[in-house]
């Protein structure tokens, strides 16, 4: 290979390219459409959009803590009072979705210690298996052979009908 290079026939590109500015005395149409957007409708919705977020900022509304007033039970409803049977009703099943809640977490939380606690889970778990017990005893206490289409009406004669075994048995102890 020859030391000395033939600059002429490999040419080494310029560093800087220059860039060509086209000057003319027509403005360009793209500039103009895009400036002409930005203050007819671009402008207009971003000064709405920020001013409803100001609004909004000043009255936060939590969906998902949503809290419901009490309702009087089923057994305080007066005679043919439709609305508080329905009320009643949404609160009883409102009720019922919480407790379920309950019992889950109870569920994963005891899960999760028997899996952190491997072989050694009977001993060191026992606190979190006796609250499962506890939590689904009185799950099932109120909620249990209600069914799918358990209702307030059902549940409240449940509980009655329990109230009254429970007397019978504090009156009669000998049985």
């Amino acid at each position: 290979m020859p030391e000395d290079r033939d600059w002429e026939a490999y040419k080494v590109p310029p560093t800087r390219t220059p860039v060509s500015e086209r000057i003319t005395s027509v403005p360009n149409p793209v500039t103009f459409l895009q400036t002409v957007f930005n203050y007819v409708v671009d402008a207009p919705v971003t000064f709405v959009r920020e001013w409803i977020e100001r609004q909004q900022a000043k009255n936060k509304f939590y969906y998902y803590h949503q809290k419901f007033r009490r309702v009087p039970d089923l057994s305080e409803c007066l005679e043919g009072d439709y609305l508080c049977y329905f009320e009643a009703e949404a609160q009883w099943r409102r009720d019922r979705m919480v407790d379920q809640e309950i019992v889950e977490i109870v569920r994963e939380r005891l899960g999760a210690c028997k899996q952190r606690e491997g072989p050694n889970q009977f001993q060191n778990c026992a606190k979190e298996m006796e609250q499962l017990v506890q939590v689904t005893k009185a799950y099932q206490d109120r909620y249990g052979d209600l069914g799918v289409h358990g209702n307030a009406r059902t549940c409240l004669m449940k509980q009655k009908h329990r109230m009254m075994e429970e007397r019978k048995a504090q009156a009669n102890p000998s049985q």
